[in-house]
């Protein structure tokens, strides 16, 4: 019967503590970066490149996750899991979000109690202006700033 030591235990352990500390960062390194559109409209394509099929055509603020990268395009994905090529010098790093529920409560502050400012709809772009906790400031096309429920929003 072999007796393993208490320094080779420690050893061992230090070894997978690493091991998961560099696995963990790799992960959070490897996450997937937002974009948003920084012009007034721009195509996104089937493929990298401006010969490829228009799929849609997204106006400014419109938030994008990044999914992969070729040269200088970008593959992205929006709020309803589209996924297509945009050319990178027409994104930018405003932060924005979109409705992803039928209708949501724009409050005067960062809780179910506080007033209802507005509503806004599936689809509709917002500004990102704080974030606290559950909650998200934004401010609205009409120029009016609220809060709304983080959960019920896509983007940054």
């Amino acid at each position: 019967m072999q007796f393993t030591s208490r320094s080779s235990i420690l050893k061992r352990c230090f070894v997978l503590l690493a091991a998961f500390t560099l696995f963990f960062f790799a992960q959070a390194a490897s996450a997937q970066s937002m974009v948003s559109i920084d012009r007034n409209t721009v195509n996104m394509r089937a493929s990298a490149s401006t010969n490829a099929t228009i799929l849609f055509e997204l106006g400014k603020g419109y938030p994008l996750e990044v999914i992969s990268s070729k040269g200088n395009w970008l593959q992205v994905r929006d709020f309803e899991n589209d996924k297509g090529w945009i050319y990178r010098p027409l994104v930018g790093k405003t932060a924005h979000l979109v409705v992803k529920v039928d209708v949501a409560n724009v409050r005067s502050s960062p809780n179910t109690n506080s007033r209802i400012l507005g509503k806004v709809e599936y689809g509709e772009l917002l500004r990102t202006l704080e974030r606290r906790s559950q909650w998200v400031r934004v401010q609205l096309e009409s120029g009016t700033e609220g809060w709304v429920s983080r959960p019920l929003l896509w983007g940054w």
